[in-house]
C-alpha cells in the first residue's frame, strides 16, 4: 500500500476544527515562488500549481524511468500547501489579495536528495518541454506553531485564525510571524470540485513563548 503522509502524520495534516500547538520538524518541499491575487486565471499562482504538479508526479512516477532513486518507495503525493505573506502587514489582510506573495509547496519524500531533485527537474523538462526554472528545492524549519482546521471558504478564515491567537495566549505564546516565518496553509480540499462550505484547511501560524 502506498505510503500516505496525511495518514501517518495526523499531527501535521489532520488536526481537528480547534486550536493545538504543534512542533514541526524540518522538511524539504517542491517549491515556486510568486505574487499576486490567488484567484486570477493566468495569475502566477495557477502557474506555480502547474509546475509543483509536474514535478511531484514526475518524482512519483520515477520508479518505472530510467533513472531509479536510491531508497524509493511509493506514496501518495502529499497536499498542496501555501506560505503567505503581504509588506507592511503582520499576519494576512484578506482584502488585499492582490499583493500576496507566496511560496507554493509539496513536500518532498525523504529519499529525494537535492541531487535527486535536479535529475527530476531536468526529466520533466524534456518530457514536458517546459520551463521549470522557478521550480526550487527548498528545506524549511517551521518550528514551535499553533494550528487548526479551517472548515468553509477562504474568505472566512480570519475567524479561524482569532481563534487560534486567542487560544495561543491563553497557553502564554505570542505571533512570531517574520520574514522567515509565515502564514501556512495546507489544502486538504480541491476547489475545483468541493463546495465552499466544506472546504478544509489546515491554517498554521508561528509562535514564540511570550
Amino acid at each position: 500500500m502506498a505510503f500516505d503522509y496525511k495518514k501517518e502524520y495526523k499531527e501535521f495534516y489532520m488536526p481537528k476544527n480547534k486550536p493545538s500547538i504543534v512542533e514541526v520538524p524540518p522538511m524539504n518541499y517542491i517549491a515556486v515562488r510568486g505574487k499576486g491575487n490567488p484567484n486570477v486565471e493566468d495569475g502566477e499562482y495557477k502557474e506555480s500549481i502547474s509546475l509543483l504538479y509536474a514535478v511531484a508526479f514526475t518524482i512519483k512516477m520515477s520508479k518505472k524511468g530510467s533513472h531509479q532513486m536510491d531508497g524509493y518507495f511509493d506514496y501518495v503525493v502529499p497536499p498542496l500547501e501555501g506560505f503567505w505573506w503581504q509588506e507592511g502587514v503582520r499576519g494576512i489582510d484578506y482584502t488585499r489579495k492582490k499583493d500576496f506573495y507566496f511560496i507554493s509547496i509539496i513536500r518532498l519524500p525523504d529519499f529525494v536528495t537535492k541531487e535527486e531533485f535536479d535529475c527530476a527537474i531536468e526529466e520533466a523538462t524534456k518530457k514536458k518541454k517546459q520551463d521549470f526554472s522557478k521550480v526550487e528545492f527548498l528545506t524549511y524549519d517551521e518550528g514551535v506553531c499553533v494550528q487548526c482546521m479551517h472548515i468553509g471558504p477562504y474568505d472566512n478564515e480570519p475567524e479561524t485564525v482569532e481563534m487560534m491567537h486567542e487560544f495561543m495566549a491563553q497557553q502564554g505564546y505570542e505571533l512570531d510571524i517574520t520574514d522567515q516565518r509565515f502564514h501556512h496553509e495546507i489544502y486538504l480540499s480541491d476547489a475545483r470540485r468541493v463546495a465552499p462550505e466544506k472546504l478544509k484547511t489546515v491554517i498554521r501560524h508561528p509562535i514564540k513563548k511570550s
